[in-house]
């Protein structure tokens, strides 16, 4: 079994929204303070209270300053940097919220027609909003990294200032963020934030849960305002999937101008990022190129990570991602002996089973290299040797 963790954005979502679901989750507010300690930011606390909005109560959450700054404006590298250089932040939680912070940079870079080093954050550069995206990301780690599902948010209608102005709801920023994704334009007010929005663009898949989704803890975030429409609460569901269905993305880059060094190279180290499998197929791109499409299946918890290193590493300028789910079969290994000694053999089983058996590449290759005997003897000799149960 494996843990989910579904988002009901019922009233919106916002950074402080999902710590709060998190916290009424059963996350300790002493251990998430612990784990943002770390970072070199002014004097913070967290103030954890109950609150109710619609006859619906939960936890509500906000970042008190020592001296508030007046919005900061912060480049990305800057960011970067004080999230790297804290001692404090698990790795996978580092990951997850430098990608939360790029995807906000690269939205406002596409907004304001500048490049992403030219963009400094204003709201989001503020303490209490470093500490709403990395503690997100420390909330995932303290639930055990579930698989995050969400259903799509209400952007809400209206107006808003901000640093450059008045803007329309919802922000620029916002709708970038969850271009191609569902969502509902619906309410008054704004509904869903920017960090919201990159919340679920990077953390979370907007579609339903597993269908063998089962129910164990539900918690409320409850946000600031008060909807007339609306409870503005964020409702956080977490359980387990029973089945061995898996909720993976798959990451594409059209490659017309790619040696096959280059090639071979980006296989090996999507990989070693702790890709599940990678794969390079021939095509035909525009201007009747012949080139090649690289696909790459990954977990949400490297996705970004992955993503990163295609966009650094390969000569594409985009990278596509899809969600879809992959019906695994229950995996172990058994030795058996060869003549020429013990190679491993993994078993694919279902439901205590065994459907598909194969012998080890690299055991195979090592004792035939060592024994001088053909490779494919070795692989059948290993069969025959799991078939007699030797």
């Amino acid at each position: 079994m494996r843990k989910v963790l579904y988002l009901e954005p019922v009233g919106g979502i916002a950074g402080d929204m999902f710590l709060a679901a998190g916290i009424d989750l059963g996350v300790s507010p002493e251990a998430l303070t612990q784990a943002l300690g770390g970072l070199g930011v002014p004097g913070w606390k967290l103030a954890v209270s109950r609150a109710v909005r619609h006859a619906i109560s939960g936890t509500h959450l906000d970042v008190v300053l020592d001296e508030r700054e007046a919005h900061p404006h912060r480049a990305y590298a800057d960011i970067r940097a004080l999230i790297e250089a804290a001692p404090t932040l698990p790795p996978r939680a580092k990951e997850r919220a430098l990608a939360v912070f790029r995807a906000i940079g690269e939205a406002e870079a596409k907004v304001h027609g500048v490049s992403l080093d030219a963009i400094h954050f204003h709201e989001v550069g503020a303490v209490d909003s470093i500490v709403d995206i990395c503690g997100a990301a420390v909330v995932l780690e303290l639930l055990g990294d579930p698989e995050v599902y969400a259903a799509p948010p209400p952007l809400g209608s209206g107006t808003i200032r901000v640093a450059h102005g008045n803007m329309p709801i919802p922000v620029p920023a916002t709708l970038e963020l969850l271009r191609e994704l569902p969502v509902r334009f619906e309410g008054v007010g704004e509904l869903t934030t920017p960090t919201g929005a990159a919340l679920l663009k990077v953390l979370a898949r907007i579609a339903p849960p597993p269908a063998d989704f089962r129910m164990e803890r539900i918690g409320y975030g409850v946000g600031t305002k008060d909807f007339r429409d609306r409870p503005n609460v964020l409702r956080a569901t977490l359980g387990r999937a029973e089945g061995q269905t898996e909720g993976l993305w798959v990451l594409e880059a059209n490659l017309d101008d790619s040696t096959p060094q280059l090639l071979g190279y980006l296989l090996e180290h999507v990989l070693t990022r702790g890709a599940l499998d990678a794969w390079v197929v021939p095509a035909t791109m525009k201007k009747a190129r012949p080139g090649h499409v690289l696909s790459v299946l990954v977990e949400s918890s490297v996705k970004e990570a992955v993503v990163d290193l295609l966009l650094r590493e390969s000569t594409t300028l985009g990278v596509r991602s899809y969600a879809v789910e992959r019906r695994a079969l229950e995996r172990d290994w058994v030795e058996v002996e060869t003549p020429w000694g013990p190679v491993r053999v993994k078993r694919g089983l279902r439901d205590g089973v065994v459907l598909n058996v194969h012998p080890e590449f690299e055991d195979c290759r090592r004792v035939a290299e060592s024994a001088g005997v053909p490779l494919k003897q070795v692989m059948a000799a290993a069969l025959a040797a799991l078939g007699s149960g030797r």
